[in-house]
């Protein structure tokens, strides 16, 4: 039984320089719509992000954001937050665990060092055995390269011991991340939820 019910994407805040980044987040956020899954994401209306929920918002999905309440007024507008499930934290250690939590599988889209943040530390949570929920680098245009050659240059100097754990998956169509999302889902058991001691230290 597949048990991916919502997705997680960490995305820019920003749109970037091409405009394939913002289509991309559009198109993204209204195949979860249209696939029936629900959106977890940053909560900005803004760039990237901004894409994914408006995508997902005008196919008629459900979307929740998640966002500290410094960030509202630099990442979004309270006004377009008006129209998704808001949940607004205290600090980013908070949002992030809320993130995780409601999650059932991860994306990273573009996106800048927070989104490399957001994503490598979910990668090695998974390393480190406590998820096995289903992580997708959105290769755009081939924006992760460099960061996928990283990690092979790391694994093959001896430096990921339990590469087996980290198997993210690498799709260039935005319109096929679902489709890889819930064939991976259905491979293993209920996502974990993760180890609650570990959790709280995030």
């Amino acid at each position: 039984m597949n048990t991916i019910r919502s997705v997680c994407v960490y995305c820019g805040s920003s749109p970037g320089r091409d405009e394939a980044y913002v289509k991309a987040g559009h198109l993204l956020g209204r195949s979860l719509a249209k696939s029936g899954l629900r959106l977890i994401y940053g909560g900005g209306t803004k760039g990237i992000m901004g894409a994914v929920a408006d995508g997902a918002l005008k196919a008629g999905g459900k979307v929740t954001g998640i966002i500290p309440r410094f960030l509202i007024n630099k990442e979004a507008t309270e006004t377009a937050l008006d129209k998704l499930e808001l949940v607004i934290t205290d600090n980013m250690h908070e949002r992030k665990h809320r993130m995780f939590e409601k999650s059932d599988a991860f994306v990273a889209l573009p996106g800048g060092i927070g989104t490399v943040e957001e994503i490598v530390e979910i990668m090695t949570w998974a390393q480190l055995g406590h998820h096995r929920k289903p992580i997708v680098f959105a290769n755009i245009k081939a924006f992760w390269d460099p960061m996928l050659a990283l990690i092979e240059h790391m694994s093959g100097e001896g430096f990921i011991h339990t590469a087996h754990r980290v198997k993210p998956l690498v799709v260039n169509d935005p319109e096929a991340i679902v489709a890889a999302i819930m064939v991976a889902g259905s491979s293993v058991d209920a996502p974990t939820e993760g180890v609650q001691a570990v959790i709280d230290k995030m």
